[in-house]
């Protein structure tokens, strides 16, 4: 059984798809098995090349690519997904999220953190440009009614404010140190959180953490 993580590029510029293949053609463990020109064609080659991972635009024709993961999403598809972007709005970060994406990456991304966050998200994580971390941290610690969870966690499992921050680094691909800098604690403090988090939301590593992230809506 191969190692290879199969990807399937989605975008309506031919540049952009060159420009991601250029990038991964000397991967050894990387294999582009397909390409769409838009949404529904997305749609198609998902289906027909059942790849490990698809890389889809944020804004292309017939069907975006927030639709295009929706979609699959509605399906059961669980092929893991990044959207690629120049936009670092907000709105298509958190509407990416809610949609099921698995990171959100931005196209002026260096090959480093491209390949990055592919690996991070083959393998069952998240991950999300440094950039977005902090968006994703305003909305998670802000009050608005529409990030209150779907279900009820039980008072023993509810997350605090600081807990939220270290579950939207650690999502975002961050390690200890990492996320240690990132809210100027140290790295013991930060592992100790982390520690702690996981231990509430009853979780054994990361991917079983992203599931039940999901699951009640932390993120």
């Amino acid at each position: 059984m191969s190692n290879n993580i199969r990807v399937v590029l989605a975008d309506d510029h031919v540049f952009v798809r060159d420009g991601i293949k250029s990038l991964l053609e000397n991967e050894a463990n990387i294999e582009v098995v397909g390409e769409a020109i838009d949404g529904a064609d997305a749609l198609e080659v998902v289906e027909e090349s059942k790849p490990d991972l698809l890389i889809v635009d944020i804004r292309m024709p017939n069907l975006t690519g927030i639709e295009v993961v929706e979609k699959l999403r509605s399906e059961n598809n669980d092929v893991k997904i990044i959207m690629l972007s120049m936009h670092e709005s907000e709105e298509y970060v958190l509407k990416s999220i809610k949609a099921g994406a698995d990171g959100y990456l931005l196209k002026g991304s260096s090959k480093e953190e491209f390949l990055k966050a592919l690996h991070s998200v083959a393998a069952g994580g998240k991950y999300f440009s440094g950039d977005i971390s902090s968006i994703l941290i305003s909305q998670l610690t802000n009050s608005s009614p529409s990030l209150e969870p779907k279900q009820n966690l039980g008072e023993e499992m509810m997350i605090t404010k600081r807990e939220k921050e270290i579950l939207t680094l650690l999502l975002s691909g961050k390690g200890n140190k990492e996320i240690a800098e990132a809210l100027d604690i140290s790295k013991r403090t930060a592992e100790v959180h982390r520690f702690n988090l996981m231990k509430k939301l009853k979780v054994k590593n990361l991917m079983e953490l992203s599931n039940k992230a999901a699951e009640y809506s932390l993120i």
